[in-house]
């Protein structure tokens, strides 16, 4: 498996290898952190982070175990700490943060309202929801990504997408008015 041959690589200080490693996960992990962090210069500064702290720690990651949520567990924390940070800078420590949908994947061009309201939710039920209905992570790796006890993460997960279709609803109805 051509991932294994780069961990492999990287972990002996191949450049090569880290660079078709970055080519091969830089777009994905720019929808992910824009995705997460709502602002496209952020995510650009977590991309950049994350891929610093793969290559610094290459050796700690477990070859037993995927290697997706590891990734993505140091890209979210990366974006999680971006946006703490932010909101300790900010006043009143409201994060005031711009929707950037040009970066989100494709099927959310497509899907303008449903995009819109998963960005207005709350941190704690849409970064669940993206992992899993975007990035595809399982229950369990989602827990593992964010630190959380699974039911804790099944609760988010149940809570998110009620709201989210209390949402779309609303504006549904308002469009038909």
């Amino acid at each position: 498996m051509m991932q294994d041959d780069w961990i492999e690589k990287i972990k002996n200080g191949d450049k090569e290898s880290f660079r078709q490693f970055y080519e091969a996960y830089s777009n994905y992990a720019i929808r992910t952190a824009s995705a997460i962090t709502r602002n496209t210069e952020m995510a650009k500064d977590a991309v950049q982070e994350t891929f610093i702290r793969v290559f610094r720690q290459i050796g700690s990651y477990n070859p037993d175990l995927p290697f997706d949520p590891w990734f993505y567990r140091i890209l979210t924390n990366e974006c999680l700490r971006l946006l703490k940070k932010e909101a300790l800078l900010s006043k009143g420590g409201h994060i005031n943060l711009e929707n950037d949908p040009t970066l989100v994947e494709e099927s959310f061009d497509q899907l303008s309202d449903l995009y819109e309201t998963i960005q207005a939710l709350d941190d704690s039920h849409r970064i669940p929801l993206i992992l899993k209905y975007i990035k595809g992570f399982t229950e369990i790796e989602i827990a593992n990504i964010l630190g959380l006890n699974h039911n804790t993460l099944k609760s988010r997960l149940f809570q998110g997408r009620k709201r989210l279709k209390e949402q779309l609803e609303r504006t549904g109805e308002e469009g038909e008015k």
